[in-house]
């Protein structure tokens, strides 16, 4: 007993690591909790009221200052004990200062100050919470701001992008560089007068823009920003706080709420949604955080020897599984929808978080609009505490309801392992992948055709909806795919690899699930081979808006390839079951080829057969087809709704030639 009690000190002290105990008990189960809506500061006829979980501490010592950092404290207060181990004060209507933190004393030993893990308004670099109701903060006609429709979640299509990307380029015609009005603004133009920003993202046809870490983040000082640093922002500070750095003024808490408003309100009214990327599997900096400070150990796991589980391979994993920790999480999802009216979530290794979290997220958002679309990384990047069994892995994505992960089957038999960079995929002619290709085309549901033993990963089908798969051949991960192509097939001639890049999204944009597509690859965008450019320059990452210019042909049929895919219900049918009824895969097709069919008016489309097939080789292909009439909608780079030619075959045994590297499209109206 008196080994557990030391323990249980040490572990308050944020120390066990140094403890080592083989005693099965979980010490935080027995801490109580708070079941209450308004944890961190809520507002009552302008008057501010602070409330902090802290079960441990002996002591909660609000203070108050003139700025968000430097200076000594304008003002303290004792905070009072409250129900479920929370702690509360109700500051003066009018309080001496326009920041705060909170400092706990746990053990006699008084920790470090820091903003309470609901805190919605902060200053510069997040040091301190600002007395500021976020409600008060919006643009002109924000409670008018509606989602644009959507009928449903196979509709999706999908354009990640980071904030800084769009708008760094000299020429990209955008004034606010970096920043988030940089996607609010109209009318801007690059080189060749193309279309760049919000206007270009209109012009491609996505339905979602995925930004990537938009909540604050610990990596880019937004005191130095003349330093002009990058991270991607996988590092989050704060859950429900606008990144600092990508406003007009990181100091002032205003500006990044008012400013990322602006932008979902500009969304909107182009008929976008947004998606924000959101990192709830661990942060920045355990021993510094707001977690550790308050209630030092419970918001992580730790491994059977008390150090730091690290499923995030970022040096922490949180517990999503304790039931504060959930319910700070999915008040924060719930957050983002109703006070920012974020239509979408993608949650960073999702596979990190517990499958309970997941479903309590997606009940809170139904609650506020059933469209809210959810998806994931289905994996971890390391080992965790938590059963498989029990935790958001794609395999478990079947328990999950309307929750979907991406497909890296389909991604890796597409392009090749993202991996091993030189290795070429079925779109560049490596051969054995078809099965893997087909498990995307069908969403990762159940298919009679499909030969599961010879995918890639899954050997079964994880998916009981087509809603459940986000199909994609690149994202902002590891190479771009017009240098992941590069890579894998050194000396190829250009043309003959842009030939690889347009069969590659193809695919995608005609398979079953919902598409994805990371903004730049339709004008075969370069990092110059990097594959992790998640802290480099913005001569890296930035979009460069000449190659839309220079490779408008390529632009093009990424815009018509959308447009096809939105036109036509065949292509994002809603279930498993009119999958399994509609799509029929052509036998006895060349290695690396695939043909099939989607037919009877599919998802009731116009059209009532549409006959697709795929030619991986780099030399032409003959695939049996069967006999008939046929409109070639698609041949190559070139996609014409209303028919390119006409083509004719007859005859049991016919056939159609598809050139190399190349997709061919036949509908029978």
């Amino acid at each position: 007993m008196k080994f557990r009690s030391i323990c249980l000190l040490l572990l308050s002290l944020g120390s066990l690591s140094t403890c080592r105990t083989a005693l099965p008990i979980d010490s935080y189960a027995a801490l109580p909790t708070y079941d209450g809506p308004d944890l961190g500061l809520t507002f009552v006829r302008g008057q501010a009221r602070l409330r902090v979980w802290a079960p441990t501490a002996e002591k909660l010592q609000l203070k108050l200052y003139a700025a968000g950092t430097g200076g000594e404290p304008v003002a303290e207060y004792p905070m009072q004990k409250a129900a479920g181990g929370t702690w509360t004060y109700t500051l003066p209507a009018h309080p001496a200062g326009r920041f705060y933190v909170v400092q706990a004393t746990i053990q006699g030993r008084q920790l470090a100050e820091v903003p309470d893990p609901y805190v919605h308004a902060v200053g510069l670099n997040g040091k301190r919470g600002a007395l500021l109701d976020p409600a008060t903060v919006s643009p002109a006609e924000w409670d008018d701001d509606l989602r644009p429709k959507l009928r449903q979640p196979t509709d999706v299509v999908i354009g990640e992008m980071h904030v800084r990307d769009v708008s760094m380029h000299p020429e990209s015609g955008l004034r606010n560089k970096g920043k988030y009005l940089a996607l609010a603004e109209l009318g801007t133009t690059g080189p060749g007068g193309v279309k760049t920003g919000l206007d270009h993202l209109s012009e491609l046809g996505i339905t979602h823009l995925h930004l990537l870490p938009t909540n604050d983040f610990a990596s880019i000082d937004e005191s130095q920003l003349a330093a002009n640093r990058f991270n991607w922002g996988y590092d989050p500070l704060h859950y429900t706080v606008p990144e600092g750095s990508y406003s007009s003024d990181p100091a002032d808490p205003v500006a990044r709420i008012l400013e990322l408003k602006q932008v979902v309100q500009k969304l909107h009214r182009r008929g976008l949604r947004l998606v924000l990327d959101v990192v709830y599997n661990h942060t920045a900096d355990a021993a510094r955080s707001s977690f550790e400070q308050l209630v030092p150990g419970y918001y992580y796991r730790h491994r059977a020897d008390g150090s730091l589980s690290d499923a995030a391979a970022c040096g922490n994993e949180v517990a999503s599984e304790r039931p504060m920790v959930r319910k700070l999480i999915v008040e924060s999802v719930a957050y983002w929808a109703r006070h920012y009216h974020v239509d979408g979530f993608r949650f960073d290794l999702m596979g990190v978080l517990d499958l309970r979290t997941m479903r309590s997220v997606r009940v809170a958002l139904d609650e506020i609009d059933h469209s809210i679309f959810v998806y994931g990384e289905g994996w971890t990047a390391g080992s965790s505490p938590v059963p498989d069994a029990e935790r958001a892995l794609k395999a478990n994505v079947g328990k999950l309801d309307r929750i979907a992960a991406f497909s890296d089957e389909l991604r890796d038999g597409v392009k090749g392992h993202f991996a091993r960079q030189t290795e070429p995929g079925f779109a560049s002619g490596q051969p054995g992948l078809e099965e893997s290709v087909k498990f995307g085309i069908v969403a990762a549901t159940r298919h009679p055709q499909l030969d599961y033993t010879k995918v890639n990963y899954s050997k079964a089908p994880w998916a009981n909806s087509p809603a459940q798969t986000i199909n994609y051949v690149a994202c902002h991960d590891d190479m771009v795919l017009w240098d992941k192509l590069a890579a894998a097939n050194p000396g190829v001639p250009e043309a003959e690899r842009v030939k690889m890049d347009l069969l590659s999204n193809v695919i995608v944009f005609t398979s079953q699930g919902v598409p994805f597509l990371p903004i730049g690859d339709e004008f075969l965008r370069t990092k110059g081979g990097s594959h992790n450019s998640f802290n480099e320059p913005d001569a890296v990452n930035q979009l460069d808006w000449g190659r839309k210019a220079q490779y408008a042909r390529v632009f093009e049929f990424y815009r018509q390839l959308i447009a096809l895919r939105r036109a036509h219900p065949a292509f994002r049918l809603p279930s498993q079951a009119a999958i399994q009824e509609h799509l029929e895969f052509l036998p006895n097709v060349p290695a690396n080829t695939i043909g099939y069919r989607l037919k009877d008016h599919a998802g009731g489309d116009e059209w009532n057969t549409i006959t697709v097939l795929f030619n991986g080789n780099r030399q032409p292909a003959t695939l049996p087809v069967p006999g008939g009439k046929y409109s070639v909608v698609l041949a190559g780079d070139e996609i014409n709704p209303k028919g390119i030619r006409p083509l004719e075959v007859a005859g049991a045994s016919a056939t159609v030639e598809v050139p190399a590297s190349s997709a061919l499209i036949l509908v029978q109206p």
